[in-house]
């Protein structure tokens, strides 16, 4: 019998991002973990996607680390590495570096590949629009694996795109999903559904105004991503509308933070901490709801 075999095959876990606000999530991973609740499948966008990594791995100290303590870490970044070209967050050291064995987030890769759960990464390629989502088929090393979630996790402008194969990638929340990487579970067979959002319930985007002509000139190589950040607030929209039909139907479960307390660019380790607690407080108190959802 394989140890790492999903629990809940038949179910596909979905994470939103959302920047540090997805602190939030942390609580629900580890609560999942907890409970022996494994997925068939599961996908993530943007800091949703560093969840997966860590959900996947079965690593629920990592998660917690990765979006409270690593904010204190002076590599963490500023404006002062956002003018060096390295991002407001600097996205080498956290995906790239952290995660190495003698750092100060060493990655379980082994667990990770010999989970039995398939991975969904997804990301937004700046060249045509598309979106991409990576799979476990993708990322046979660590070293792929982070670099994909470092394209999911790249907020334009704010962080420099990452470069895989010839391609630059931007933030997964452009794509059609709008942030939530549900066409990702549905395009692999599954019709059951496991949501962990990062806003409250009733939550709606509202259209940005025009592109400025900063935007307009800083996206003139890549026009898509600026076209894409115009309607990202439809496409979002659009799934979270699919997503409470499917909560009616009975064939999705969504985690819904009931205070969110934080912005995507909180650094405050108390008040990361604070929101953690919060999140993982929620989720033992739903956590039944889940498993009874996922047949355990």
């Amino acid at each position: 019998m394989n140890d790492f075999a999903p629990t809940a095959p038949d179910v596909a876990l979905l994470f939103e991002g959302g920047g540090m606000r997805a602190v939030h999530t942390a609580g629900v991973v580890e609560t999942l973990i907890d409970a022996g609740i494994h997925t068939g499948l599961a996908a993530g966008i943007s800091a949703g996607a560093s969840h997966l990594a860590n959900y996947v791995s079965r690593d629920s100290v990592r998660a917690r680390k990765s979006f409270v303590e690593l904010a204190a870490d002076p590599n963490f970044g500023d404006w002062r590495s956002f003018a060096r070209g390295k991002g407001l967050f600097n996205a080498e050291y956290i995906y790239e570096q952290t995660g190495l064995p003698d750092q100060v987030l060493p990655y379980d890769f082994q667990t990770y590949a010999a989970s039995g759960t398939q991975a969904r990464i997804g990301t937004f390629r700046c060249s045509d629009g598309a979106t991409v989502y990576w799979t476990e088929e993708d990322s046979s090393t660590m070293s792929d694996l982070m670099r994909m979630v470092r394209s999911s996790s790249t907020m334009p402008v704010w962080m420099p795109p990452v470069l895989i194969d010839g391609e630059y990638y931007v933030d997964g929340a452009l794509g059609r999903d709008g942030g939530i990487p549900l066409s990702a579970a549905r395009d692999a067979g599954y019709e059951r559904f496991l949501v962990v959002l990062t806003q409250p319930r009733g939550y709606r985007k509202i259209p940005p105004r025009r592109l400025t002509p900063f935007y307009r000139s800083y996206f003139r190589r890549f026009p898509a991503v600026g076209e894409a950040l115009q309607h990202r607030w439809a496409l979002y929209n659009e799934t979270l509308d699919e997503i409470e039909a499917l909560e009616e139907s009975g064939d999705a479960v969504v985690f819904r933070p009931e205070r969110v307390m934080i912005r995507s660019y909180e650094r405050r380790v108390d008040r990361l901490a604070e929101a953690y607690v919060l999140g993982r407080e929620q989720a033992r108190r739903e956590v039944d709801t889940w498993l009874d959802f996922c047949g355990m």
